[in-house]
């Protein structure tokens, strides 16, 4: 027995059978513009981002309507033929199970769709070969743009993407030379916070845990530490300092011994939250308690800081915003709207908790 049969307005003829086991013809641009009564061209310019501007606001409003009654998907390869772009950003992270990213992520990821984009995101794992070679995976799918949350001071990968002309941003991180973008926050006012802070409660013996020097975050906290600490009259020295090969929680309790065994200090500043993590663990390794026997500050206030054994005080930095700011930069070198470099500074904020105390002693 023949199922039901039905119109094909498309092309004016009666199907007969079951309808439902009939292939769905796929909706084309020029479907869409004869829905909305425009040429097809005048719909491809409303349904850009890009290019709307170019057309009457009351028409693009008809063709995006149109589009989305017929559920009209744009042809990607068509589109990177015409245009010359994928509308892909490649996002490169150093550790994906770090708090400290995903909400980055999140903002990066809805700016860019906003503007039709889509994030390529990839895990590095802190290894400079695998980034190499997810940077030449990426490259070879012709990203149109990078946002680095990975790069050093000297990176030479980087060098590279940008002699091409291939846009990039940096986040949270910043590379030697002046013609690459970044967003970062306030790290020199977020150390100086902390440190008023530990003076203010009467600290004078202040340690440091500072990150890797390679890259631009634990440079520049390591001078903001000690310039800090110059501001009261203080200083940083040898036995109070240990420099973590990596911004993880085994560092912080390896570095967090360390300066057990040798050093006298009240209170220590840790250059993040997950060293300071591992600092709160080497303090309990060694029978000693926070504040009580040594006050432990972080930087960044990544997801349950607030829920340690002590919460930890720490500083806020912008986390979404950061990468909200990241993709629009992109979006702008990537849509020839700027080629200017921007170096965006966020503002951070300082939150006390109960990891911070007068010293005993």
């Amino acid at each position: 027995m023949l199922g039901p049969s039905r119109v094909n307005a498309r092309f004016g003829f009666v199907t007969v059978g079951y309808a439902s086991h009939m292939p769905q013809l796929k909706v084309t641009l020029r479907d869409v513009a004869a829905h909305a009564g425009v040429h097809p061209a005048t719909a491809s310019r409303a349904l850009s981002e890009a290019t709307r501007h170019q057309v009457n606001v009351e028409t693009a409003r008809r063709v995006v309507a149109a589009a989305h009654e017929l559920g009209y998907e744009p042809d990607l390869t068509a589109r990177t033929l015409r245009t010359g772009r994928t509308a892909t950003a490649a996002v490169l992270i150093p550790d994906l199970t770090n708090p400290l990213f995903p909400p980055i992520v999140r903002g990066i990821e809805d700016t860019l769709a906003e503007r039709d984009f889509t994030a390529l995101i990839a895990n590095t794992d802190n290894d400079t070969e695998r980034e190499r070679k997810v940077l030449r995976a990426m490259r070879a799918r012709n990203v149109d743009g990078f946002i680095l949350l990975t790069a050093h001071r000297n990176d030479e990968t980087l060098a590279a993407l940008v002699r091409d002309q291939i846009p990039v941003v940096t986040v949270n991180r910043t590379a030697s030379g002046p013609d690459i973008s970044s967003v970062s926050a306030d790290d020199n006012a977020g150390i100086s916070a902390i440190v008023d802070h530990l003076v203010g409660l009467g600290h004078s013996r202040i340690a440091a845990i500072v990150g890797p020097r390679t890259l631009s975050t634990g440079r520049a906290r390591y001078k903001s530490i000690t310039a800090g600490l110059r501001r009261h009259g203080l200083t940083l020295p040898p036995e109070r300092t240990a420099f973590a090969k990596a911004f993880s929680e085994e560092e912080g309790r390896r570095c967090m011994s360390e300066l057990l065994a040798g050093t006298d200090a009240t209170a220590v500043v840790a250059a993040n939250d997950t060293l300071a993590v591992g600092c709160l663990d080497a303090l309990r390794d060694h029978g000693l308690t926070c504040p009580k026997d040594m006050s432990v500050t972080g930087f960044n206030d990544i997801l349950f800081m607030d829920k340690l054994t002590p919460p930890l005080t720490t500083v806020r930095i912008p986390h979404t915003q950061m990468g909200v700011e990241s993709a629009r930069i992109l979006l702008d070198q990537m849509l020839g709207r700027s080629d200017a470099t921007t170096h965006a500074v966020l503002p951070i904020q300082l939150i006390v908790r109960e990891s911070t105390a007068a010293p005993k002693h």
